[in-house]
């Protein structure tokens, strides 16, 4: 249970709910185990009238229905009991599981891109919500069900040993059998649980890919392919689940043959020493009954055990990340507003993933309110750049400042806040149009967010659909164009008004004479903001202050668009195809 050992912590932040609970099941125990001693009484007052020790019948019928009474009283005060254990236990199970996610949830914001390039969606996902489950059931049910069996066990011996430990003896001869079958039966359930867990992963996984890309498989018609990856997963994973639950199948049928040795010895031994008038017939009627009240906390065991497997399995998962160090770590919390100079000093970059060098020797510096443009081939080292100012990577070498401090000293939250990043590949969220916006400033008003739409040009399309800014998209914004979530995606950069200004490749879905307006209005909302353009297109960067023309990561031209057109080189080689293509 060494996995289980990192929510220790959660045990003691709910001690007090954690140990009422247990305090009740203690009392709860003591009031359900007078039960058998007074049905024991009863027998014997009965044995005691028709041997004719006590001549009274009144008084033996007086002593029944008082008893009688005591037993009604006592299980309708044991089921009170019992439903406020668990209150206390069950509720705290939840109240864990509600943290434990948090937890999870947080830690999954710190970690870098990188570690989201090596991980799957699917697998993500199942760590928080199925591999939590069964945590949580550790911290419920578990906990309920050993806390029950002990104090049953501990009372309940008690109170057997008290009355005639000979009989008592006999009875445990099963127990020793069941510890040793339930050590090598757990091992087992911890090793086929881990293996379950992870195949469920690979399922959730594959049905995550397949659904996000729906579009593909019916474009390409390959629905059969996908049913057939599908069902070969599927029916691993039912494989390991039932070679899981072969295992878990042997323990109730080995409780209760158990039990039911215990109650023929209890029978055979008492039976004998009844005879020889050693116990009155009382004894073994209360023998009957604490061996069968045992029952349910023994075959529960087994359930309990494999439970704690189960959990320990999907706690080992979790821990995997939430022991993960962030590459990208925040070294300052003193807050930080950017003017927007910006300086790469011989920088460059290797992508951990693929070993490819990114970035290389990268030199240039940004003047606070100027507009630079970055130009080049696909895998040229463009969105490295930018992805470097936002710090979702960190430089392998070199160093980048930002108003003269390295950026590794400014706080990351802060700067992060003053950035208004429009990625290669726009992402919506399944919300309205309004909301999608105002991802950028959630305090924004309704006016505010027709501005920004107005200046990303995407007002009047969003005024055509049925509910204007309040229509819901689809999951990545589906219900859209590629052009109108670029365009939105647009809106909540501007809407954020930072002092830092990225737009990668962010038009390359917009026709050209959307372009056109799209930059004039860019351009006004970019004075005195430090603004990067990353395209392929000419149009989209002539009136930048500086271009920088990349290749193979190395910067190989750098200047005015006048400057450039003017120079031998890609640039030039650049500017004379579209123009060409234009004129055609």
């Amino acid at each position: 249970m060494k996995a289980l050992r990192y929510l220790d912590k959660y045990f003691l932040k709910y001690k007090w709910r954690l140990l009422i609970g247990i305090f009740i099941t203690i009392f709860t125990k003591i009031i359900s185990l007078q039960i058998p001693r007074i049905i024991g009484k009863s027998l014997n007052a009965v044995e005691r009238y028709m041997k004719g020790e006590i001549l009274n019948k009144s008084v033996v019928k007086e002593d029944l229905l008082w008893n009688i009474f005591l037993i009604v009283a006592l299980a309708i005060l044991a089921g009170l009991l019992t439903f406020f254990m668990r209150q206390m236990i069950i509720v705290t199970s939840r109240l864990i599981e509600f943290d434990l996610k948090n937890e999870i949830y947080e830690q999954y914001q710190k970690l870098s891109i990188n570690f989201y390039k090596k991980n799957r969606t699917g697998d993500l996902m199942n760590r928080i919500s199925e591999d939590v489950t069964k945590v949580r059931m550790y911290f419920g049910p578990v906990v309920m069900y050993s806390m029950n069996m002990i104090f049953l066990f501990i009372i309940g011996f008690t109170q057997m040993l008290r009355i005639d430990s000979t009989l008592t003896l006999y009875t445990l001869i099963p127990f020793p059998i069941l510890s040793v079958s339930i050590f090598y039966i757990s091992k087992i359930i911890n090793q086929r649980s881990t293996i379950v867990q992870e195949y469920l992963s690979k399922l959730t996984t594959y049905n995550q890919e397949f659904l996000s890309g729906i579009n593909v498989v019916k474009s390409y018609g390959i629905e059969g392919m996908v049913i057939a990856g599908f069902d070969e997963i599927a029916d691993k994973s039912k494989e390991k689940n039932i070679r899981l639950h072969k295992v878990q199948a042997l323990f109730f049928p080995l409780m209760i043959l158990l039990i039911g040795i215990s109650n023929l010895l209890v029978i055979y031994i008492g039976g004998k020493q009844y005879i020889n008038g050693e116990i009155p017939i009382g004894v073994i009627a209360e023998f009957i009954l604490y061996v069968n009240m045992l029952t349910w906390p023994v075959a529960v065991v087994g359930w309990v055990t494999s439970m704690i497997q189960q959990a320990e399995a999907s706690q080992k998962r979790i821990n995997e990340f939430l022991k993960e160090i962030p590459e990208i770590q925040n070294n300052t919390t003193k807050s930080f507003a950017p003017n927007g100079i910006i300086t790469f000093n011989d920088v460059s970059l290797i992508y951990d993933d693929t070993h490819i060098k990114a970035l290389k020797n990268i030199s240039f510096s940004v003047k606070s309110g100027e507009t630079i443009a970055i130009l080049g081939k696909t895998g040229s080292g463009k969105s490295s750049i930018v992805n470097l100012i936002s710090r979702l990577y960190d430089v392998s070498y070199g160093n980048i400042t930002i108003d003269n401090t390295p950026i590794k000293e400014i706080n990351l939250i802060d700067l992060r806040k003053n950035i208004g990043f429009v990625p290669q590949d726009p992402f919506l969220f399944s919300d309205t149009i309004s909301n999608n916006i105002k991802f950028g400033k959630k305090e924004a008003t309704n006016q505010e967010i027709v501005t920004a739409a107005k200046k990303a040009v995407v007002h009047q399309d969003i005024v055509g659909f049925k509910d204007g800014y309040n229509t819901v998209l689809g999951e990545r914004g589906l219900t859209l164009s590629g052009g109108q979530k670029q365009r939105v995606s647009i809106a909540r950069a501007i809407i954020k008004d930072p002092h830092i200004l990225i737009f990668d490749d962010c038009l390359s879905a917009v026709d050209t004479e959307t372009e056109e307006k799209i930059l004039t209005n860019l351009e006004k909302v970019s004075e005195e903001k430090t603004t990067f353009i990353i395209s392929h297109r000419i149009s989209s960067v002539k009136n930048a202050d500086k271009i920088i023309v990349l290749n193979e990561g190395r910067i190989i031209q750098q200047g005015s668009h006048n400057q450039l057109i003017k120079q031998k080189g890609y640039y030039k080689q650049l500017y004379d195809q579209q123009l060409l293509e234009k004129e055609i």
